[in-house]
């Protein structure tokens, strides 16, 4: 969310931002209905202010006197109330829409239309080169019994997944690293519920465009979050922190759903586009500075690199343009591993520099060195998400056997195996 003020003084600037970021917003019409909402509160209060000088008269008034003032502060209440249904009305209409106005994008990030314009900017290890024919992540499970997927469907529905034996130890490795590599950088590791009040999804910005993704439970009225930055975001929300409290630094554990809507026949085999999976996500909480948070996007993202390396992965690096990084983004990037079955890299993590625009929805607040309450920044970046990450890793290290080699840094979380499965 922008600061309204921002917008009025601003509106090519926010009008050029969503049209790189391919948003659709009339931008005038919220600044015709701010007019009338602000046109409507002054006259309502210059209502209340002359009800309010009437009455103090009353109680000095001649006895003669008192029964037109009463008339007069009973006609400028009256008055003023009326105006109310229509103050709350464009109240509500000009909230509605300021959730749809989109960040600023940083002027170094790439413009372009969708991730058909984003721009390679690392790649990092050498790609596989077999001397037999390889499986892809699907044929390897299989084979090795690590995963069931027609059963669990008949259980579960379309796009879920059973992860069997070495897998589901894989899978918890994988994490436990991930988290053992956050905590010695001095992130707070966090377990978050599965479930989050509609306020928090509004609160990242993946409300209300966002709803179709997200299963609603609604006797309880509650969802289920797609990612734990909804419920770190909201942890501090309505709060003034003080500046020596920041940075805060979150590595959020969770379930994660998300119910793909809008994806229907497109990588529907297999691990990657799944309804439920499990992640460690990185969330920073800094200080109003856009220094401080380029400072930490890129440590997120050197963070993510390091992880992808220890897993002794091929990836490389994309910035993402415009059209392609999201309402709330100033700046993103995503990390993208190399699949071998695919011959081409996806992205296994996303992250993304947002400024102040989730912390104007939330209230999250932190008073600086000069006594001044200022909206904090936030960031956010994958650590690890499985299942997805277990495609590249399957394919990637798959021997001619179908056994799996185990990278160094995994090992120890393995038991020191540097093989699983069987020839």
């Amino acid at each position: 969310m922008l600061d309204i003020k921002f917008i009025r003084e601003n509106s090519d600037i926010v009008k050029k931002a969503c049209q790189v970021k391919n948003i659709t917003l009339d931008i005038d019409s919220l600044l015709a209905i701010d007019k009338e909402l602000s046109t409507l509160k002054t006259e309502e209060q210059n209502l209340l202010t002359q009800k309010n000088a009437i009455t103090a008269k009353i109680p000095k008034a001649s006895a003669q006197e008192r029964p037109t003032l009463i008339a007069e502060s009973k006609g400028l209440d009256e008055a003023a109330k009326n105006l109310k249904p229509r103050t709350d009305e464009l109240d509500e209409k000009l909230k509605s829409i300021m959730y749809l106005v989109p960040q600023i994008p940083s002027p170094k990030a790439p413009l372009g239309k969708d991730d058909s314009d984003n721009i390679e900017i690392k790649k990092f290890g050498t790609l596989p080169k077999f001397d037999f024919t390889p499986l892809d992540h699907v044929q390897l499970l299989e084979k090795q019994n690590w995963a069931d997927f027609e059963r669990i469907a008949k259980v579960s529905g379309s796009r879920s997944y059973s992860l069997r034996n070495e897998m589901v130890l894989v899978e918890m490795a994988m994490h436990r690293m991930a988290m053992d590599k956050l905590m010695a950088k001095g992130f707070n590791l966090v377990s978050v519920p599965a479930f989050a009040r509609e306020e928090a999804l509004y609160g990242t910005g993946h409300f209300p465009n966002g709803r179709d993704q997200a299963y609603y439970v609604p006797e309880h009225n509650l969802y289920l979050a797609g990612t734990a930055e909804v419920q770190i975001n909201s942890l501090h929300a309505g709060e003034i922190l003080k500046e020596s409290d920041l940075p805060i630094l979150y590595a959020g554990y969770s379930p994660c759903f998300r119910s793909e809507a809008g994806s229907y026949g497109r990588d529907v085999r297999g691990l990657i586009r799944v309804h439920q999976f499990m992640k460690v996500e990185q969330f920073v909480i800094c200080k109003n500075d856009a220094g401080e948070s380029e400072k930490w996007h890129q440590k997120l993202l050197e963070t993510s690199e390091e992880i992808v390396q220890d897993l002794e992965l091929p990836y490389r690096i994309v910035e993402c343009c415009t059209g392609d990084m999201g309402t709330g983004k100033v700046r993103m990037y995503d990390v993208e591993a190399w699949v071998p079955s695919e011959q081409k890299y996806r992205e296994t993590h996303s992250c993304s520099s947002l400024h102040d625009w989730q912390a104007r929805r939330t209230q999250t607040r932190y008073r600086d060195g000069d006594n001044k309450v200022q909206y904090v920044h936030t960031l956010n970046n994958t650590a690890i998400a499985t299942p997805r990450i277990l495609v590249p890793f399957l394919e990637n290290h798959q021997l001619a056997d179908g056994r799996i080699k185990i990278p160094k840094k995994l090992q120890p979380y393995l038991d020191g195996k540097t093989v699983i499965g069987k020839a």
